[in-house]
């Protein structure tokens, strides 16, 4: 079966997008992976799916499969290019919508097609939202990581996120110790592991070894995360610039209770199709 797709990226982020075929099963786990390789498939980073709206108020639900072929939660940069592409599409002429997704309802507002802001939704800091394995809510944790042992920031933005500050990422262990924390016990859906350069108050560096496609170019929800970590050690401003290895993010956080706001441009680098034994 022929499946039509979108390559699409977000600061170097980059996804496949295409809408879920009728009457057969989406790729499997290894479909997945083999389409995601670089040399022999496709290359990306995420896959996302899109169906039709689950409810009446929302414009599309989509779901986000890692380029190892599991199923997660939530992508910020996907999601702001499912925006873009909608909105290219005249499938949301306003600019205005709302998805839904495993993670939740998100927000969308596309200023123009290439440049898309997304509401992430109310930070959790509760471990179980994680799910996290700590007795209790704390600001900072204590992690044993191999012979080491770190300090982590830890929320939910409807995926996991550890944070690490570090004092430059370009030195930070990211390949070491990433996949350390990403596949920790106390984690048992795996974390997102992001290590974060404060540079001024209202600028930080950021690389995200993402759970289950290792370090990308840049990571949405990561972007935030990192933002809402520094804000609650009083470090950070409403707004901060998010440099990451393919661009720049904008994060705004008013803070507790209130939703995280995504910003930054949407891509689309080509279209083209895949065959998909069923």
């Amino acid at each position: 079966m022929r499946i039509n797709f979108t390559k699409m990226h977000g600061v170097g982020n980059d996804f496949i997008v295409f809408d879920a075929p009728r009457g057969v099963p989406l790729p499997t786990s290894g479909q997945f992976r083999s389409l995601a390789n670089r040399h022999t498939g496709i290359g990306f980073d995420q896959a996302l799916v899109l169906h039709p709206a689950r409810r009446a108020d929302t414009a599309i639900y989509y779901q986000v499969f890692n380029s190892d072929g599991a199923e997660v939660e939530q992508c910020g940069n996907g999601a702001r290019c499912i925006a873009s592409l909608l909105y290219r599409q005249g499938r949301a002429p306003s600019g205005e919508l709302v998805m839904d997704s495993q993670g939740g309802l998100v927000r969308a507002r596309v200023a123009r097609a290439d440049l898309v802001s997304v509401e992430m939704g109310v930070p959790s800091f509760e471990p179980a939202a994680l799910p996290f394995d700590a007795e209790r809510r704390q600001e900072r944790y204590a992690l044993n990581a191999g012979s080491d042992t770190v300090e982590i920031g830890a929320v939910s933005l409807g995926n996991p996120h550890a944070v690490l500050q570090v004092p430059a990422v370009d030195t930070a262990p990211v390949a070491s110790l990433g996949p350390v924390i990403e596949g920790h016990r106390r984690f048992p859906r795996r974390v997102n592991v992001g290590f974060m350069e404060v540079v001024d108050r209202s600028d930080i560096r950021l690389r995200v070894y993402e759970r289950g496609a290792g370090e990308t170019l840049a990571c949405g929800t990561g972007a935030c995360a990192a933002v809402i970590v520094g804000r609650q050690r009083g470090l950070l401003d409403p707004q901060v610039r998010v440099h990451v290895r393919g661009g720049e993010l904008r994060v705004d956080w008013a803070g507790p209770d209130e939703p995280v706001w995504l910003t930054g441009p949407a891509e689309i680098a080509f279209e083209g199709h895949f065959e998909l034994e069923t």
